[in-house]
């Protein structure tokens, strides 16, 4: 398989890192007429650009919806999230997903890919929502960097379990975001499938600067993230800081 090349993602370095993402008191209850159930209690972290941190715990920690959170696809019922300096509670929720469009990649667990389009054309997708065109040169070269240059045709049915999660991780590059979500991006993969997935989203996280944020069961791949962030009962009970790897 080739190797994944960050070279068409470059991000300059930034002589003074700053956070890309920033949690303030973030608090999340779901209510119903009957009771309340307070998922988040009032977590606090920061992640400074090209950073990468795992967040752990148990099922019901609170994980996913962290993420969520900070990716704006939720909107929390108390705190702050910035992501690169911009308060996601004072937006709407298309300026939201104008951000996202701009700022973000998503790796979920399930993969997400539309079924009716080919491995080409959902890769084409977010640069589709803005309305670039032409860059279809560019996607099959993330495609051939993931090992599937003789699959842009193939639709995600034709694909195997790590290739459809190759296409997810090529769709979440084409338009060079700075901070990745990865909702257990090797949960529905077996270990020798993982592997090159977990190997391509720490390389693009070192060699092109993309911060990196994923929620894992996976001890193994939590210990590659510079940082692990541990969860429990809605709260952060423990952070870890790990040697540059």
């Amino acid at each position: 398989m080739s190797s994944f090349s960050p070279s068409s993602l470059n991000h300059e370095p930034d002589p003074v890192k700053r956070p890309i993402l920033e949690v303030r008191n973030l608090k999340k209850i779901h209510r119903t007429h009957t009771h309340e159930l307070t998922v988040l209690k009032d977590v606090n972290f920061a992640l400074e650009e090209g950073d990468s941190c795992a967040i752990i715990g148990p099922s019901g920690s609170g994980k996913t919806t962290l993420l969520g959170l900070c990716a704006g696809l939720d909107d929390a019922t108390s705190g702050s999230v910035l992501l690169n300096g911009t308060a996601l509670e004072t937006l709407s929720h298309d300026q939201r997903a104008a951000l996202r469009n701009r700022l973000v990649g998503f790796v979920f667990q399930s993969f997400q890919l539309i079924p009716t389009l080919t491995a080409i054309e959902n890769v084409l997708v977010p640069l589709e929502l803005r309305g670039e065109t032409g860059r279809e040169k560019e996607a099959a070269e993330l495609l051939a960097q993931v090992g599937l240059k003789d699959r842009l045709d193939h639709y995600p049915l034709q694909l195997s379990g790590g290739e459809q999660q190759r296409v997810a991780l090529a769709r979440a590059f084409i338009h060079r975001p700075k901070i990745l979500f990865a909702d257990e991006p090797t949960g529905n993969l077996d270990a020798d499938t993982a592997g090159p997935i977990v190997e391509m989203l720490f390389r693009l996280n070192r060699e092109a600067g993309t911060s990196l944020v994923l929620v894992t069961h996976d001890p193994a791949l939590a210990a590659k993230a510079h940082r692990v962030v541990k969860m429990s009962g809605g709260s952060i009970i423990s952070e870890e800081i790990h040697a540059s790897l």
